[in-house]
């Protein structure tokens, strides 16, 4: 049950002073650690080539807007882990160029591997030749299109993740 009213008496009578408030928390350390946030994009560059390809693979169709999530997944763990540093901005660019790359031929391994009746890992590194002229003849203007999106989605997302 409270009290209606303070108890009664001085509380600082006996030459107490009065409790101050906590000092606050000193703020978080800056993240300048480039190396880092380059290994983090690597990466995180390489999971998505995985996945984006694994699952295009799949389901037999290339889904192009998801190297926007491609390059944003990229660019978010180079900027989170590394900080504000420009060059990871462009790295994690460049390294969502690689990933979409990479996915779109994981993609190609998946589903040839399937016509052909081989494993998609011995078409990828066995028949790498072969694998990247069938890429070069799918090749359309929407590829450069996502491949462009994919790089600014990373470039954008690891100033947002540094900005954090």
């Amino acid at each position: 049950m409270s009290q209606p009213v303070p108890p009664p008496g001085n509380p600082f009578a006996d030459g107490a002073a009065p409790q101050q408030y906590p000092m606050a928390p000193p703020p978080s350390p800056a993240r300048a650690n480039v190396g880092l946030g380059l290994v983090a994009g690597l990466v995180a560059a390489l999971v998505a080539a995985g996945l984006y390809g694994g699952i295009a693979g799949a389901i037999e169709r290339e889904i192009g807007w998801a190297a926007v999530g491609v390059g944003f997944l990229v660019g978010f763990a180079a900027g989170k882990a590394g900080g504000d540093n420009p060059v990871l901005s462009v790295v994690s660019a460049v390294f969502s160029l690689g990933s979409v790359y990479l996915g779109q031929l994981v993609a190609l391994s998946v589903i040839g591997g399937k016509e052909l009746g081989i494993s998609p890992t011995e078409l990828l590194f066995q028949h790498f030749d072969v694998l990247t002229a069938a890429w070069k003849e799918d090749l359309d203007p929407l590829t450069f299109l996502f491949f462009g999106l994919a790089a600014f989605a990373a470039f954008s997302g690891a100033k947002k993740a540094a900005a954090r």
